[in-house]
């Protein structure tokens, strides 16, 4: 069943896709480092195991999120009271999303993204939250009828792009800017197609607009069709048959 340790040295070790050669070849097999119980946990923080980890968090959210209907992300500020008219505005694109035939995913925190799946869970839709380790832990919201929790931000942002059908941002901060100009980018760059994006709050965005135009654009670092890519809306109703209109529904 093979030499004993010691009979002889090999020059050449197969370890699944890796090739040892020479002084790289490693004493032992794969399966006896796996069942060698001894040894401190440090391997639990290396690059190979968060590879795993990374994998496990892709393969979580597809079996989830798979046999979801067509749906729309919602994105805002976790910051955004519960009295304002920003709330007020989420709670009722969540609702016309559902009417609309749409499920809503957020991330799954409060303020902005809490209205939203408030909205949609009230309208007797699919509430989805999905969630992001943070420092300063917040949790799910209690209007998320299925919720993933991630580890990795690449992860998350995957999910919010592959299982929706176009973006709401509502007035929000560096994290909403961050998942804008990541749909942005996508769909400048044709890795995603039919991919509406709207922006709700013409007060909020118009600042972020005009940066665009009369700097990005001016000084040629974007092209002017590049400002076709996205829509800014004050109205509900118009926001939702923006973000819909262009979907295979």
């Amino acid at each position: 069943m093979g030499n004993p340790e010691g009979e002889r040295k090999y020059e050449e070790q197969r370890q699944g896709p890796v090739l040892r050669r020479r002084d790289q070849v490693q004493p032992g097999t794969t399966d006896q480092r796996l069942l060698d119980t001894e040894g401190d946990s440090e391997w639990v923080h290396t690059d190979p195991w968060r590879v795993m980890r990374i994998q496990s968090e892709f393969v979580e959210g597809f079996g989830a999120l798979a046999e979801l209907p067509s749906a729309i992300s919602v994105f805002g500020s976790a910051r955004t009271p519960r009295d304002t008219p920003e709330y007020e505005a989420g709670i009722r694109i969540g609702e016309a999303l559902v009417a609309a035939g749409f499920a809503v995913i957020t991330g799954g925190g409060p303020g902005a993204m809490e209205a939203a799946n408030r909205g949609a869970r009230e309208a007797g839709g699919v509430s989805v939250g999905l969630g992001i380790e943070l420092p300063f832990e917040q949790g799910l919201n209690p209007h998320v009828d299925i919720g993933v929790n991630f580890r990795y931000f690449f992860v998350r942002k995957t999910m919010f792009v592959k299982y929706a059908s176009g973006f709401v941002v509502l007035p929000g901060g560096l994290g909403t800017l961050d998942e804008l100009f990541e749909a942005l980018t996508l769909v400048q760059t044709g890795k995603v197609t039919r991919f509406p994006i709207v922006l709700f709050g013409s007060a909020y965005w118009s600042g972020l607009v005009d940066w665009l135009r009369d700097t990005v654009v001016a000084q040629g670092k974007a092209s002017e069709r590049d400002l076709l890519l996205f829509h800014v809306t004050d109205d509900v109703d118009e926001a939702v048959a923006l973000v819909t209109k262009e979907t295979s529904r």
